[in-house]
């Protein structure tokens, strides 16, 4: 089975206030980015991987890896204005003898290989796999009007990635136009008439959006 990967980095930081996009900002002394790169080589030093980025950076990965990567089949390709059309662009650049193609938040750097394992047998499987947690929280749903009510909250899970599917369904839910409720692949795919297959995923498979999800990856690798 060949298998690939979309590593989708195309922030800004400007939720983080910061002049360096997060996934180039470091995490005990290694950038963002490389961590999340080398989880994957760490899974399978053979999956082929490419990397959305706004082709402004291409330079500052360049400069910022170098040192920091184990060796692999890397492609950078230009992002898109919305993380739909960044995945869109790398999706033409798959190889058509790809089986599977999992795409992966850059700044999702403590993935780990057995999540990445189980999303690629399970898609092999069920044609996809989609990594999910269950909320520990309570759950309230906000009416427009101000309104609110309680949800049930084993209903509902919180998605994660990597979103791993077959190449050939991908491909054919990313001819669909580009809609402000893509949030994720599996909404596009589920939009092309598939159904989506959720496999767990951990709560250490943190977003860094900000600076206190930076603090407590620090934190995580002190563990």
């Amino acid at each position: 089975m060949k298998r690939s990967v979309i590593i989708v980095a195309g922030g800004k930081g400007l939720r983080m206030g910061t002049q360096m996009p997060k996934q180039f900002l470091s995490i005990g002394g290694v950038p963002v980015l490389c961590r999340t790169v080398n989880r994957f080589l760490e899974f399978d030093p053979d999956i082929k991987i490419f990397i959305s980025l706004p082709k402004a950076y291409f330079e500052v990965w360049k400069k910022i890896s170098d040192g920091f990567l184990s060796s692999g089949d890397i492609t950078l390709v230009e992002g898109g204005q919305e993380r739909f059309h960044s995945v869109k662009n790398a999706l033409d650049k798959v190889p058509d003898d790809v089986d599977f193609v999992g795409v992966h938040d850059g700044v999702r750097p403590f993935v780990s290989v057995k999540v990445i394992a189980s999303a690629y047998a399970s898609a092999a499987l069920k044609g996809n796999a989609v990594p999910c947690i269950a909320p520990p929280e309570s759950i309230r749903f906000c009416e427009p009007e101000g309104s609110n009510y309680q949800l049930d909250r084993t209903k509902i899970k919180l998605i994660q990635t990597p979103q791993v599917f077959s190449l050939k369904t991908l491909r054919k839910a990313y001819q669909s136009p580009f809609n402000e409720l893509f949030t994720d692949d599996a909404s596009v795919v589920e939009k092309s008439g598939e159904k989506i297959n959720l496999v767990d995923g951990e709560r250490q498979n943190i977003k860094i959006t900000t600076f206190e999800d930076l603090n407590y990856a620090e934190f995580l690798l002190k563990k």
